[in-house]
């Protein structure tokens, strides 16, 4: 589990690096999976809100992935950039 920790920390710092801006799509997917792998779901803000407000504008659940498979699709992702 700590490999995996460290293998991610590695692509966080190498994401900074990359040869070349990834486009707007690839960004996004990039935030998506950081904040997946070190924040797990995103849960609405201020539950006092509606549902659709509260929903709107946030990063929102990222389906059915675990934190460490985000942390592996994100260190894929950035190696693929490389």
């Amino acid at each position: 589990m700590s490999d995996l920790n460290a293998t991610f920390e590695e692509a966080v710092k190498n994401s900074t690096a990359l040869s070349e801006r990834p486009d707007n799509a690839t960004l996004l997917k990039i935030y998506a999976l950081y904040k997946q792998a070190t924040e797990g779901d995103n849960e609405p803000r201020n539950p006092a809100l509606p549902t659709w407000w509260a929903v709107r504008g946030t990063r929102g659940k990222s389906s059915d992935t675990t934190q460490d498979e985000a942390k592996q699709q994100y260190i894929e992702l950035i190696n693929s950039l490389r």
